[in-house]
């Protein structure tokens, strides 16, 4: 999902630090957590340390390239779609990508996770830009000799145009050809598709290999097929989920060929242990998740239908996509039975990135999802049947959603009891606000509930915020501000907000101090959105 949130305070005498990371101390604070007895927290499996980084997508901040599909589904008509609000030079994050390197280094963080843009790399099909690939290199050059991590998504939300353009019928009559894949639901483009990508990831990996241990195959699949071929809401357009349920699964289905192909391309490409921990490639995918809670809750007790349209939208959301990867078989309807056989997909998975924005309700009040039978309602708390509200502060307006706190505690440690030997990071945590204190708030929060998810077993690598930078957010334009670091959209001039502040003595020290936890962690309100910087 596109990106969401982020002074400085003197040092306590006790302190909480995070894990290879982070020791835990006795200083309070509103609605304090437990975190145990003091003392270090071991790393899971003993070894590596504990990540503080921050994550962008090529195409929320890159400028300079109308061959990506959402500069052409944004762009005002007649030479675009005209959807939503054109992309143009998003955060000039293409021409500023050396020099925002800084940003990275001056919060003190360790690594940085961001895509190459397949458009960019390959603006038409079978037509490699040298200059882009060298552009990258620079890019991953400076990382490694300033200290910090790269890792590379290949896949985050956009492709070149030829894969489907959306300029196009969406029926595709004439078939596949060099300007027009026809996409991920048709019969032949998808297996064309999906050859392309591969040689794309293969690509990098030979290119990149030597510097780049850590790869990332898909950004949020479920999240990306349900805008662009579920719902129509992000390019090309297809709107199959309710229309053509089957049809939709024929995409997730070649969605998970695609990701299994990119992982055998980066593993047989990149050879080489850049890190010298014993592993050339590690390879995963991130999985958007969510805290789902049952719509139509009392005081006494949840409504027990909502109970359990919650756990059939739980097992398609988060659960498919991973088990089908884990066990080499796919559920093609949605029942809860993995039928299909596909043994090259199985294990293909070495890591698992855990993105947690929001808090959603889920009431069987009306069943118009397909396959899952249930209704997902947010935001509007005056309708009765969506998500009980918390304070109203922990209301995000411009993303129209609820964040909460515990969130992230109860699908790591979920994740955690379902897959225990599968290492996981949380490779995207945001919110959407104008108010750095604000910000603060959730970075501090989120890495208390995740040093919370760490000390109960969970294995869980690292912090990545989302995002270094104020960007392009799909659908919702450029409205959300996500960046640790404010961008002035006239001038391009870049800001560090209090979020910023925060994770900078965070990450520099790798400890939570007593008086930062009692300023902004806990569970209880929020600053508002509306306060007054």
């Amino acid at each position: 999902m596109s990106a969401l949130i982020m002074m400085r305070s003197t040092r306590l005498t006790c302190c909480l630090f995070l894990s290879i990371a982070m020791i835990g101390c006795g200083e309070s604070n509103p609605d304090p957590l437990d975190f145990g007895d003091p003392g270090p927290v071991a790393h899971p499996d003993g070894k590596g340390s504990f990540r503080f980084g921050v994550a962008t997508a090529a195409t929320q901040i890159e400028d300079m390239n109308p061959n990506v599909d959402w500069y052409a589904w944004t762009q005002p008509e007649p030479d675009g779609v005209g959807k939503g609000t054109f992309i143009g030079d998003a955060s000039m994050g293409f021409s500023k990508a050396i020099e925002d390197v800084d940003m990275v280094t001056d919060t003190n963080l360790d690594t940085y996770r961001f895509s190459v843009e397949w458009a960019r790399v390959e603006p038409q099909r079978d037509n490699i830009d040298e200059s882009a690939l060298t552009h990258y290199g620079e890019l991953i050059d400076t990382l490694v000799s300033r200290g910090v991590t790269p890792v590379i998504t290949v896949h985050h939300f956009s492709s070149p145009i030829w894969v489907d353009d959306p300029r196009q019928p969406r029926s595709c009559p004439d078939g596949p050809t060099d300007t027009n894949l026809c996409g991920w639901a048709h019969p032949t483009g998808a297996d064309l598709i999906i050859a392309e990508l591969a040689d794309h990831a293969r690509l990098l990996a030979e290119r990149y290999g030597d510097r780049v241990d850590d790869w990332m195959t898909v950004n949020e699949p479920v999240n990306y097929l349900l805008a662009s071929y579920g719902l129509g809401m992000f390019p090309p357009g297809h709107s199959l989920f309710l229309a053509d349920f089957p049809r939709f699964m024929t995409v997730m289905r070649n969605y998970i060929k695609a990701h299994v192909a990119i992982y055998d391309a980066i593993k047989a490409a990149d050879t080489v242990d850049a890190d010298g921990d014993g592993i050339a490639a590690n390879v995963g995918f991130t999985l958007n998740v969510n805290e789902w809670v049952p719509a139509r809750e009392n005081i006494l007790s949840d409504n027990p239908e909502d109970i359990a349209a919650v756990e059939r939208v739980r097992y398609a959301y988060h659960y498919v996509f991973v088990e089908s990867i884990l066990q080499g078989k796919f559920d093609n309807n949605l029942d809860q039975n993995f039928t299909e056989d596909h043994p090259d997909w199985t294990g293909k998975l070495d890591w698992l990135g855990v993105q947690y924005y929001s808090r959603i309700g889920v009431s069987a009040e009306r069943g118009i999802l397909p396959g899952i039978d249930a209704m997902v309602c947010f935001g509007d708390y005056d309708l009765g049947s969506c998500v009980p509200a918390l304070e109203d502060s922990h209301f995000v307006p411009s993303m129209n959603y609820e964040w909460a706190e515990e969130g992230v505690y109860n699908v790591l440690t979920d994740f955690a009891t379902r897959w225990p030997d599968l290492p996981m990071t949380v490779s995207e945590s945001g919110l959407a606000t104008k108010v750095g204190k604000r910000r603060a708030e959730h970075v501090v929060r989120s890495l208390e509930q995740i040093h919370r998810a760490i000390s109960d077993g969970a294995d869980v690598r690292g912090y990545y915020h989302w995002s270094l930078m104020d960007n392009f957010e799909w659908a919702e334009g450029f409205e959300p501000r996500f960046g640790l670091y404010t961008v002035d959209f006239d001038t391009y001039e870049r800001t560090p907000t209090e979020g910023a502040d925060v994770l900078r003595e965070i990450a520099g020290s790798r400890e939570i101090r007593g008086l930062t936890r009692a300023i902004y962690g806990g569970t209880g309100v929020m600053t508002p959105e509306d306060h007054e910087e």
